[in-house]
């Protein structure tokens, strides 16, 4: 079965925190703007997990969710078969979705006070989860060479206080779309080993990864660092059901995973029943609507940074993987005020602002292409008339 990525799914009106706040957010209104801001995607999720969902329905009882082995089971055939990574049942933990997880670790590892390190620009969520658990946040600017970014750890080593804890790892990185190689996965593990770290691999978007390009998992490239590892993962981003709140926090090391558990039943943590039928569905029924969401999500990216890149000063960068794309108006001489300006007022195109990614995100916009092709070819055109002057 061919999937239909060119549906025009109507997203208006339907609770859509992408579409019905466009206008409160933006100032667009949702018939003649183009919203490219929230990550998730315009498309319809797998046919399983709406099958899931009609038996639960058709049930009419929606209680207590028990007995996760069948949910553990789907997760650990899906991570040996996508990405030869072997996880042992028990080191599942499940969370009401990764931010959450990224909270409650923050928590259960460190005090207030102390430092959390992000490598920037990074996704926003983690420096508000540090500075909302009264932690600092420690900022570790990338180096973008030549359009990809590169970890800087000698000059990360020579900021440190000593009173750091923790890093949150974005792998593969949002927003720059880097799929990092094992060489620089080992790199921050050495890193963390040397400066005593819990290191927490954030890897929602391992896969969502284009074809020549490969994810390997934290635990299979640093596999000696089991007693400071939390890889966190979900089916939310892949499947694009992200209202399921539901994420896991897998971790191999049992004292480490101990502690993460007593932050749990601290705040009385527990996910959704739709969310666990939900996500078992997607893995159990999903892979082929994944494979072909790579092929269509190939195309929508080429179109976007060929249409893009034609622009004189704007560069969108590499993507290896997500559906996010990061785009630098350095080079057009202009403001923050004014780029964003003509990309969100005259073009009416909604994005993130990048300088709300930490440092180095200052002259960048992320736009998110997961929608149909030609509101990505409308977008782009309405970018490139935006900016005709430069041309």
């Amino acid at each position: 079965m061919t999937i239909d990525f060119d549906e025009n799914v109507d997203r208006c009106n339907t609770h859509s925190n992408k579409w019905d706040e466009l206008e409160r957010v933006y100032g667009i209104n949702a018939d003649e703007g183009i919203a490219m801001w929230v990550a998730d995607m315009d498309f319809r999720s797998p046919q399983s997990i709406s099958d899931a969902m009609q038996e639960v329905v058709d049930g009419s009882v929606y209680t207590y969710y028990g007995d996760f082995s069948s949910y553990k089971e789907s997760i650990c055939n899906w991570m040996d078969r996508r990405h030869g990574w072997k996880v042992d049942p028990s080191w599942i933990l499940s969370v009401n979705g990764l931010g959450n997880g990224v909270a409650l670790a923050i928590q259960a590892y460190t005090e207030e006070n102390d430092g959390v390190i992000l490598f920037t620009p990074v996704y926003h969520a983690f420096a508000t989860a540090i500075r909302s658990n009264n932690r600092r946040v420690v900022e570790s600017e990338m180096l973008n060479e030549n359009g990809r970014y590169t970890l800087d750890l000698d000059a990360l080593e020579a900021q440190l206080q000593g009173d750091e804890k923790m890093v949150i790892f974005c792998s593969p990185h949002n927003p720059g779309g880097r799929v990092w190689s094992v060489e620089e996965l080992q790199a921050v593990a050495a890193f963390c080993v040397k400066h005593d770290l819990i290191l927490i691999s954030d890897e929602i978007h391992h896969d969502l990864v284009y074809a020549g390009n490969k994810h390997t998992v934290m635990s299979l490239a640093a596999p000696e660092i089991q007693d400071r590892l939390l890889i966190m993962s979900a089916t939310t981003k892949t499947f694009n059901i992200a209202g399921a709140h539901i994420g896991n926090v897998i971790i191999a090391d049992e004292v480490l995973r101990a502690k993460f558990v007593a932050s749990m039943n601290a705040g009385k943590v527990s996910a959704s029943r739709f969310g666990y039928h939900m996500a078992e569905a997607a893995y159990n029924g999903g892979e082929q609507w994944l494979d072909e969401w790579c092929v269509y999500m190939a195309e929508n990216k080429r179109i976007f940074d060929e249409g893009i890149n034609a622009i004189p000063g704007l560069r969108s960068m590499k993507l290896d993987a997500t559906y996010l794309a990061w785009v630098d108006f350095g080079d057009t001489g202009m403001s923050q005020a004014e780029f964003t300006d003509r990309v969100v007022k005259t073009a009416k195109v909604a994005p993130n602002y990048g300088h709300t990614f930490g440092k180095g995100g200052e002259n960048f916009l992320r736009f998110n292409i997961a929608t149909r092709r030609e509101l990505v070819e409308d977008a782009v055109k309405r970018i490139a008339a935006a900016f005709a002057d430069l041309q």
